[in-house]
C-alpha cells in the first residue's frame, strides 16, 4: 500500500459515507449526559460572586458568606472571585479539586428575553432562532444523533422531551421522583379534631385552609415549571442507575430535574436550595462513580437552566426569574478546575436591564463548541445542528 492509499484509508476509518452523505464518527467511547435544571436554578447562590460587595448588599438574607475555613455555611473558594455553595463540599468540591468540572457564568439565551419558563425551555431545547417559524419536531440533541454514527441516544424522563424529538429513533424511561408533604391529610384531620372542642379550632382550620391555598397556588406554577422532571431528590436516588445504563447500553443522554422555581423562602447556605442541591450534587458525584473511571475520563456532563434568577432578592426571600445563568461542564477528561468563558466584574452598571446577569455565551454557540471538540464534527455538521451558529471554543474539552 503506498502512502496516499494508507491516507485514504485512514480516513475512510473516520467517517462513513451513506447515501452519498457523509456522517462523522464519535469519538471512541465518548459520551454526553445533559442534565437540565427546569424551573431556572438561581445560579447566583450556587456560583457565588464572593468577590463582589454588591452581591452582599443585594441579598441581605439570602448571600453566601466569604469563603471561610471555620464557617461551615461559608461558600467554598474556587478562585479570588467566585466560591461554591456549600452544600455542594462533599459532591461537587471533590471533582473540582480533581479538575473534573468548570462553571461558564454569564451563560444562557442570548436571543430569548421572555422570562418565560416555557418559551425559554423550547428556546433552548428546539436550538433554532428565535423571532422565525419553529419546527417543534425537530430539537438540537435529536439533530445532533442523526449527525452522529454508533450512537445510541435515550432520554431519561416519562415523555420524549422536545430536544429529542426528530428524525433520530430516541427511547425514553421515566426515573421515579420522590414528594411528600410534611402533614399530609390524614394527619391534618387528627389535629383539626384535637382541637374542635377548643378555642383555637377556628384558628387551627384557618391556617390549615391558608397553607393549603397557598400550596396550590406554589405549587401550580412549580408543577408547570417542572414539566414533569424528576424532582431533585428523584434524580439522586436514580442517578446510579443512569450512569450504569450509560456505562453499559448509551453513549447520548438527556435528563430533566424539577423544583428550582425559588420566588419564596429560597434559604442560603441552609433551606430550599441548599436541601436541592444537596440532592443534585450527590446524584451527580453518584453518576460518575457508578460509570467508572475509565469510562468517566470519556464522558461530558452539561448542566443547564433555562434562565437565571433576579440578582437581588425579593420581598419574600427569594429571586424571580432571570436571564443569565452557569452552566456546569464535568467528566474525567474534561479541562476543568477554572471558571470559563468571557466575564465581567459583578456589579449593578454590569446587571443586563439593572436586575440579571447579562448573557455573553450563548447556549447555541457554547453547545456547538462543545460538541465539536467532543466529536471532532466538521462545519457542515454542525451547520446542521445548530443553523448559522458560529462555534464558541472554550477548551473544555
Amino acid at each position: 500500500m503506498n502512502r496516499r492509499e494508507l491516507i485514504k484509508a485512514f480516513a475512510a476509518s473516520a467517517s462513513l459515507t451513506v447515501a452519498g452523505r457523509v456522517w462523522a464518527a464519535p469519538a471512541t467511547d465518548a459520551r454526553l449526559l445533559v442534565v437540565f435544571l427546569r424551573g431556572a436554578y438561581d445560579a447566583a447562590n450556587v456560583i457565588v460572586p464572593v468577590g463582589s460587595q454588591f452581591y452582599y448588599a443585594s441579598r441581605p438574607t439570602l448571600a453566601i458568606a466569604r469563603p471561610d475555613g471555620g464557617n461551615p455555611n461559608a461558600a467554598l473558594s474556587l478562585d479570588a472571585g467566585w466560591g461554591l455553595h456549600p452544600a455542594l463540599r462533599d459532591s461537587i468540591y471533590p471533582l473540582w479539586a480533581k479538575r473534573e468540572v468548570a462553571f461558564v457564568p454569564f451563560a444562557g439565551t442570548s436571543d430569548d428575553l421572555s422570562r418565560s419558563h416555557f418559551e425559554t425551555q423550547d428556546t433552548i431545547e428546539l436550538g433554532q432562532a428565535v423571532g422565525g417559524s419553529r419546527d417543534y419536531r425537530s430539537g438540537f440533541m435529536s439533530r445532533l444523533a442523526t449527525e452522529l454514527t454508533r450512537v445510541k441516544p435515550i432520554s431519561f424522563t416519562d415523555q420524549l422531551p422536545l430536544i429529542f424529538r426528530g428524525q433520530a429513533q430516541v427511547p425514553n424511561i421515566g426515573i421515579a421522583s420522590v414528594s411528600k408533604p410534611g402533614v399530609d391529610d390524614r394527619q391534618a384531620r387528627l389535629i383539626k379534631q384535637m382541637y374542635t372542642q377548643g378555642s383555637l379550632a377556628s384558628s387551627v382550620s384557618e391556617g390549615f385552609r391558608v397553607r393549603d391555598d397557598v400550596y396550590k397556588s406554589v405549587s401550580e406554577e412549580m408543577t408547570a415549571a417542572n414539566r414533569g422532571a424528576v424532582s431533585p431528590r428523584g434524580f439522586e436516588l436514580s442517578a446510579r442507575r443512569i450512569g450504569r445504563l450509560m456505562r453499559e447500553q448509551f453513549n447520548l443522554g438527556f435528563v430533566d430535574v424539577g423544583g428550582w422555581d425559588t420566588h419564596v423562602n429560597q434559604g442560603a447556605a441552609t433551606g430550599y436550595l441548599a436541601d436541592r442541591l444537596g440532592e443534585l450534587g450527590r446524584g451527580l458525584a453518584g453518576f460518575s462513580e457508578e460509570i467508572g473511571p475509565a469510562m468517566w475520563r470519556d464522558t461530558v456532563v452539561v448542566v443547564i437552566s433555562e434562565f437565571g434568577r433576579t440578582f437581588r432578592e425579593n420581598g419574600d426571600r427569594g429571586t424571580d426569574h432571570g436571564h443569565g445563568s452557569v452552566y456546569w461542564v464535568m467528566g474525567g477528561g474534561i479541562n476543568g478546575g477554572r471558571i470559563a468563558g468571557e466575564q465581567v466584574q459583578v456589579a449593578q452598571a454590569t446587571l443586563f436591564q439593572n436586575r440579571d446577569y447579562p448573557v455573553l455565551t450563548d447556549y447555541k454557540a457554547f453547545f456547538a463548541g462543545l460538541i465539536q471538540r467532543v466529536y471532532g464534527l466538521q462545519q457542515a455538521n454542525l451547520e446542521r445542528v445548530f443553523t448559522g451558529i458560529k462555534p464558541k471554543d472554550l477548551s473544555l474539552v
